[in-house]
This record gives C-alpha cells, structure tokens and sequence, in this order.
C-alpha cells in the first residue's frame, strides 16, 4: 500500500533539514507524469531497489529503502516523476522536499523525447543523490590546480547495464577519485569500462572547479556539443555554482544555506 504523503508546507521561509548519511533513508517515490512511464512504476522501483542493494550500497556504502507513495511523506526523501521540467531542458535535477530532504526530479516526457529510458534516468539521479546528497563534495584530481566534483554518474552518462530487464545507469567506484592508483591496477566503474582514474568514456563529462569558476571537461567533442545543446538550468551541474534555494542543509557538521 503507498504510503501516506505529508501535508505540503508553504516554501515562503527557509527549509531546514538535517540529513545524516549515517542513516538509511526512506526514499518516497511518485508519479505525477500524465506521460507514460513505459514500465509499470511497481516493477521501475523493483528494478531501481535491486540496483542499489546489489550494485550500489556494496561499492558505495549507500543503502536506501525506495517505497511507492502518492506523494511527499515526512522526513523521507523523495524522486518525482513529471512530464516537463519546470526548467526548460533539464532530464533530472536534484533539490528538496517540503520539509528540507533530498528529492530527485525526473522529467518523463522530456527523458523520453531525447530517446533515453526512465530506468537508466533514474537510476542516474539515484546514486548521485545517495553519494552527494548536499551537492557539497569535491576531489583533487589530476590536475593540481583544479577541484572535480564528486558526480558518481557523469563520467560514464551514456553506459548502462540491464537489472531485472531494465537499463541502469553505470557509476564509478570511490577509486575513480584517488587519482594514485595506476591504469588498469583496480576498478573504477561498475560496467568495467573505466581504466584509470579521471578517466572520461565519450559519452561523459566531469564538473570541475577551476580559476574560481565552475566549468565542465568532456570525454568527447561530440558529448560537448550535446551537453551544449542543453539548457542545463536547475541541474546538479548548475546547483554547484549557485547557491541552493530555500533551505539550510546540516551536512557533515557543517551548515550550508539555500534560499
């Protein structure tokens, strides 16, 4: 039985929440898309929960319980399907629920007009909301001048591996970010494509922190002019240069404010 949503809250304040990845959150999952979902959201959450359990939580340390609802619950977070991004390009985006928890929005009609799966979407907003819930972490890297946001999906956006008959999206290992290890001595992606650290596949792209700017480096030109093409406004690439609105996140001990 779904569980029973909270009481939407007005977002005129600032939202405060705590999120402590010590905890295993319960993720409410709801579908308010008028377009279909081309999966029954049953069997989607199936598929979604088997690639965490199995796939995610064991590299990741990341487990989560994924439960159908008719819409937000208090004090879970939270993925909602919708037809359109209320920001014009935008496939998926992270932000917050009501009372101040993570939420991962997923744009049916969009997803499906650009030829990608909801499944392999999904799954992609997922592990990056599970490994960065606050949008805040960063990793030196290969270049020494240079800060890489810790983005799990994004290097490797274009691969994905069947669960359950349903395409998932690849995500790289926490050797991905250890920039000592040498080509070929460890993994550091799930599908096995990766062979050293940093390593962009042409279908991906880091987001990275440089001269006091956010930028993006791509596996390919041909990825580059895609992303682009984009109106990439509300998504986690453009969250990290922005301040996040409406909320006051406890992280790790430390306070970061949206509004």
């Amino acid at each position: 039985m779904p569980s029973r949503p909270a009481r939407r809250t007005r977002r005129s304040a600032p939202i405060r929440a705590a999120f402590d990845q010590g905890q295993v959150p319960t993720i409410a999952c709801f579908n308010q898309a008028t377009t279909p979902l081309g999966v029954a959201l049953g069997r989607l959450l199936a598929a979604l929960q088997e690639y965490l359990d199995r796939h995610v939580a064991p590299v990741w340390g990341t487990p989560c319980h994924l439960v159908e609802s008719s819409g937000f619950v208090k004090g879970s977070w939270a993925m909602q399907f919708l037809d359109e991004s209320d920001e014009q390009g935008a496939l998926a985006y992270h932000d917050l629920t009501p009372d101040g928890f993570p939420l991962a929005k997923v744009f049916v009609k969009t997803i499906l007009d650009n030829g990608d799966t909801i499944s392999n979407a999904a799954s992609h907003e997922l592990v990056e909301m599970l490994v960065d819930p606050a949008i805040n972490l960063l990793s030196t890297g290969p270049d020494q001048k240079a800060a890489y946001a810790y983005e799990s999906a994004d290097p490797v956006e274009e691969v994905s591996f069947p669960v359950r008959g349903l395409p998932m999206s690849d995500f790289v290992y926490p050797s991905y970010f250890e920039v000592f290890h040498a080509s070929g001595s460890t993994r550091f992606d799930h599908a096995g494509k990766v062979t050293r650290p940093f390593q962009l596949l042409k279908g991906g792209y880091q987001i990275v922190f440089k001269g006091g700017k956010w930028t993006q480096i791509f596996g390919s030109k041909a990825k580059a002019r895609r992303f682009r093409a984009e109106d990439r406004r509300e998504h986690r690439s453009e969250q990290r240069g922005a301040p996040l609105r409406r909320a006051r996140i406890r992280h790790w001990g430390r306070i970061l404010e949206r509004f």
